[in-house]
């Protein structure tokens, strides 16, 4: 008999994986791992004496990951052979697992306070990757040597068999702060922590400090304003729930090796003061933000706010060293109830592979999929030398990147359709989908190709107010009304006439918010505490959205008293009321068998929660291990 553990996950990614693996591995015991599409079974020699530590091990030291649901074990037929083994195919871009943060801190470890501490499954590597295939040669670690310890765990079975990028304090980094043309270097335990307890105090002193990390170029400062694109990190894991309202698997998730960025409600009536009732929030995830967390924790800080740059960038105090790196955009995590789905990100999605697709090169917002023996690549364009090729699918939007007799645009909204296709290996079947990252736009998969039904149709504010004007019978008398009484309201439809605004652009400016944008809308909508909202007008005319009665409709409730919060919300309601009717119409007509959603702006708890309920007999397929995002078009576009 076999014992036989079950870890659940729809996660594609091979990091538990192997992480399991590497555990069983440095205890030389006889297993099978194997991952399906929604769990992990391990399969485990019964009789070795060593199975109950091996285990043990696996519950201490396996990391949280916000894809993992649950376990389960039981006893089967047969034994093992052989002890697993696994590959290293590509970096990863996490956060830190249990034992290397517990290594971090334990003052007789080689890497106490070394900001690079990582094992083969965790850390920021990629910001060190150059090109495939993933060696040290291939790095910015190819002239640094590993000393016989760091190159004897990198030999040998255990966490970091295999790691491609394993140093400590006397064979790493040395890291340099720089003040006022001052520079200080921390090469050794004492000397890194007194470089990040210099920068915890220039912060808690309202400096601002710019870090080069291993997830790239990070501004920390305090503020009573949060810049836009800024996140508020958390780095005191025990007054998170003091500070925030979350569920469990928020909170998990932000503790989970995955480490994603979450938009949450703030509880604590000072941060709400400061910040509004919602925020962008993270838990620190690499050596450095970790390190830095730690000593702000002892100086009484328990969050500071960080914003992502392009270095240079000027700051009072800069952390950095004499290493080039590679950025990639930060997982963002959409959790709603028992749902949760990647809202967009470059991070933990890509790399990445699929086991099947077509001789396809796919090209889409700097990444590529590339067709091999293995199945199908997805990287950043630049990590490939060269790739062979039937044919080249690129974004229409795009100044195409290859030379090819076969080359062919392809349509974002029909890419990211067809990446949730692919996902989910719904090849052969009828599909109906929605897209919305911009413009609505609705898709149907007959089975072999992608037919848009219902296509986006690009705002405009030519001639906004003869629009609205003549749109029904008595809209003149509005826009009159307007004119007269509404000067705000007039002068925005003066500045849409003349700009290039997009649809959310032209609502948040019509409502009067200070974030003119579709995030900008969506925090607005998020402050509304009650149930129900009015119809806003979501009618399609010629077969296409009406973008000016949908506006018009916003500014008559506007005139009429309605606040922009009510009206907020009330937007996407009335959304989710429109596509779940035209998804259930278009469903209808083709006997399609499953509705898919794509497109970030589903990340929206109004507007998904009302899809949900209303799509409730048939649950909507999104994307699972790529964003729901752009960054997944370069999935559909192998398929296209």
């Amino acid at each position: 008999m076999a014992f036989t553990l079950e870890v659940m996950t729809p996660f594609s990614q091979p990091t538990i994986k192997n992480y399991l693996i590497a555990i069983i591995r440095s205890f030389e015991i006889k297993a099978v791992v194997h991952q399906q599409k929604t769990k992990i079974i391990c399969a485990f020699d019964s009789r070795d004496e060593k199975l109950q530590e091996c285990l043990e091990s696996i519950g201490t030291n396996l990391p949280a990951s916000c894809f993992m649901t649950k376990s389960e074990y039981y006893d089967i037929e047969g034994e093992p052979e052989t002890i697993p083994d696994f590959e290293v195919e590509y970096p990863v871009a996490l956060g830190l697992c249990p034992s290397c943060q517990k290594e971090m801190f334990d003052p007789s470890s080689k890497r106490y306070y070394y900001p690079f501490t990582q094992c083969t499954q965790c850390g920021g590597q990629y910001a060190f990757f150059e090109h495939y295939p993933y060696e040290r040669c291939n790095t910015a670690f190819s002239y640094v040597k590993p000393c016989s310890v760091c190159e004897s765990e990198s030999l040998n079975l255990g966490r970091r068999e295999k790691q491609v990028l394993n140093s400590c304090h006397e064979c790493g980094i040395p890291v340099k702060l720089i003040h006022k043309g001052n520079e200080r270097y921390a090469n050794d335990a004492g000397s890194f922590r007194t470089m990040f307890e210099v920068a915890a105090k220039a912060l808690r002193d309202g400096k601002t400090v710019l870090i080069k990390t291993t997830m790239g170029h990070r501004l920390f400062y305090r503020a009573q304003t949060l810049e836009q694109g800024s996140v508020l990190m958390l780095v005191n894991a025990i007054k998170i729930t003091d500070y925030c309202s979350l569920i469990n698997d928020e909170f998990n998730a932000l503790l989970s090796i995955e480490r994603p960025i979450l938009h949450v409600a703030l509880k604590d009536e000072t941060l709400r003061s400061t910040f509004g009732l919602t925020v962008d929030v993270k838990y620190p995830d690499e050596g450095f933000s970790i390190l830095l967390g730690k000593e702000l924790t002892l100086l009484g800080l328990d969050t500071i706010i960080y914003k992502a740059v392009e270095a240079p960038y000027d700051a009072d105090f800069v952390m950095d060293f004499d290493l080039n790196i590679q950025e990639q955009s930060d997982m963002h995590l959409f959790i709603n109830k028992d749902i949760k789905f990647i809202a967009s990100g470059e991070r933990v999605s890509f790399p990445s592979r699929l086991p099947y697709g077509t001789d396809t090169l796919s090209i889409a917002h700097g990444l590529v999929g590339i067709k091999d023996d293995k199945g199908v690549l997805f990287d950043k364009m630049e990590r490939f030398a060269s790739a062979s090729t039937l044919k080249v699918n690129q974004l229409e939007t795009e100044i195409p990147a290859v030379q090819s007799a076969n080359f062919h645009t392809m349509a974002e909204d029909e890419a990211s359709f067809m990446s949730v296709i692919a996902e989910h290996n719904k090849f052969g079947t009828k599909v109906v989908g929605a897209y919305f990252q911009g413009e609505p736009s609705f898709l149907y998969y007959d089975g072999k190709k992608v037919i848009r039904v219902v296509p986006p149709k690009p705002f405009s504010g030519i001639a906004l107010r003869e629009k609205i004007a003549t749109l029904r019978e008595g809209s003149d008398r509005l826009m009159e009304n307007i004119e007269k009484k509404f000067p705000e309201i007039f002068e925005v439809l003066l500045a849409l006439e003349e700009s290039n605004a997009t649809l959310f652009e032209a609502t948040a400016m019509i409502l009067g918010l200070e974030e003119k944008s579709y995030e900008g809308v969506m925090k607005e909508a998020l402050k509304f505490v009650g149930k129900g909202g009015l119809q806003i007008d979501t009618k399609v005319h010629d077969n296409r959205f009406n973008h000016v009665a949908f506006l018009s409709s916003i500014i008559s409730y506007k005139i009429g008293g309605v606040d922009s919060v009510y009206l907020s919300y009330s937007i996407f309601e009335s959304f989710g009321d429109y596509f779940s009717e035209l998804l259930t119409e278009i469903r209808g007509k083709t006997k399609a068998t499953d509705v898919v959603l794509c497109g970030s702006y589903f990340a929206g708890q109004s507007l998904f929660s009302r899809l949900q309920r209303n799509l409730k007999t048939t649950p909507p397929l999104m994307n699972v291990s790529y964003p729901i995002g752009k960054e997944n078009c370069v999935v559909g576009g192998v398929f296209l």
